[in-house]
């Protein structure tokens, strides 16, 4: 399962959030590997230096072989927050997807 990170220019991209954002995914999505090929997330900062409220964005894309993407997206007051809501929302659709081919 391939990671790949993008962030926007509010959000610096380092080895530290590679490391952290590869650990979230696998985490949530490890159970998956057989099945997940690439997963993309997206990471952005909607009010940009201004500060707010949950302004953290995170969006996931998984690409299941054989099927089209599936996308969530999740906002936080952190950038952390934001992963940890969108794996778990990930988590579930991709269960939701094999459950219903299992079922099929």
């Amino acid at each position: 399962m391939h990671v790949q990170i993008n962030t926007d220019r509010n959000i610096h991209g380092s080895e530290a959030l590679s490391a952290q954002v590869e650990a979230v995914v696998v985490g949530a999505l490890g159970r998956f590997v057989d099945h997940v090929t690439r997963v993309e997330v997206h990471l952005s900062d909607e009010n940009g230096g201004k500060g707010g409220g949950e302004d953290k964005r995170c969006l996931m894309e998984a690409r299941l072989e054989g099927r089209q993407p599936t996308a969530v997206s999740h906002q936080a007051a952190t950038v952390e927050a934001a992963m940890d809501g969108a794996a778990a929302k990930l988590a579930r659709a991709i269960e939701s997807t094999l459950g219903r081919l299992r079922s099929s």
